[in-house]
């Protein structure tokens, strides 16, 4: 998933957990911590021997934390893959896209198109898991596959082209 702290975009996924021990990659690099959460919304870290805490408020949309420790306070908002879904959506809604990609890692699931075929806007050209969810990918506008560059089964990462697109002018 993105978080957005500021103007910095992170990049978490959640490798392990177990109890209390949590495995994360942030940007690519793994973490080892050890997390306890308390009801009120405190949070204890433990990394590398060095202790933090934090106050996490979570505000009323679900998906945004006002995070308070010793020394400063932020606004966190984290941008599940529905949410990045349909960030993506609204912006193939408004400029036709010749270019299919994913807006964060994943499994290539299913390609129900081929090479060379005609397609309508709205048709689902590929299938992709990321985060536990399905997300199907659609033609923005009408055209013909240009390209797959991915196989089912792929292993893909955020942003990576998987399909292009020859549009017909309109």
């Amino acid at each position: 998933m993105e978080i957005h702290i500021g103007n910095r975009i992170a990049d978490i996924q959640l490798i392990s957990k177990d109890g209390n021990n949590v495995v994360l990659s942030i940007d690519g690099k793994e973490f080892e911590i050890d997390v306890v959460m308390a009801e009120n919304g405190s949070c204890s870290i433990l990394h590398d021997g060095k202790s933090f805490n934090a106050q996490l408020i979570r505000q009323e949309d679900g998906k945004t934390y006002q995070v308070d420790t010793h020394m400063s306070s932020f606004k966190v908002n984290i941008v599940d893959s529905q949410a990045k879904y349909l960030q993506m959506r609204k912006k193939t809604s408004e400029t036709p896209e010749d270019k299919i990609a994913s807006p964060m890692a994943g499994k290539v699931i299913s390609i129900p198109v081929t090479k060379g075929q005609e397609v309508k806007a709205g048709d689902v050209l590929i299938i992709v898991e990321a985060m536990k969810m399905q997300n199907s990918y659609k033609a923005s506008s009408n055209g013909t596959v240009k390209e797959i560059l991915v196989q089912e089964g792929d292993t893909i990462n955020s942003n990576q082209v998987l399909i292009t697109l020859d549009l017909f002018k309109e």
